[in-house]
């Protein structure tokens, strides 16, 4: 069973930076497309960012030009560079793992962009 840890969430204000990591349990990470999601109170989970086992990236339009998405695979880790930071950003993000139909999620980080 694969286990997704995430990190990095916190408090910032806006137009701040923060850094999220998932840190993969098992080695096989590196053929995971990896993701990150969120869900704000009261809305619907939604994507956030995607990163295919070769690199391809995918990103929601809300966060184009602001949000990085990377992978280390040595280090079973994805990451997910936050800049420029909006109240409307504030959520509980999730990191998702993908392989053969398999889905792992990780328990969540809270991100809150308040001033």
């Amino acid at each position: 069973q694969v286990q997704l840890v995430e990190s990095g969430g916190g408090l910032v204000q806006p137009g701040g930076s923060l850094r999220l990591s998932c840190a993969a349990s098992e080695s096989i990470f590196r053929m995971f497309t990896m993701g990150w999601y969120r869900q704000a109170p009261g809305k619907q989970r939604e994507l956030v960012s995607t990163i295919t086992n070769t690199g391809t990236t995918n990103y929601a339009d809300s966060v184009k030009g602001r949000f990085t998405i990377s992978r280390v695979n040595a280090q079973n880790t994805v990451y997910l560079q936050m800049n420029s930071l909006k109240p409307e950003d504030t959520a509980v993000y999730y990191c998702k793992g993908t392989i053969a139909g398999l889905i792992y999620w990780g328990q969540g980080t809270q991100v809150t962009v308040s001033s």
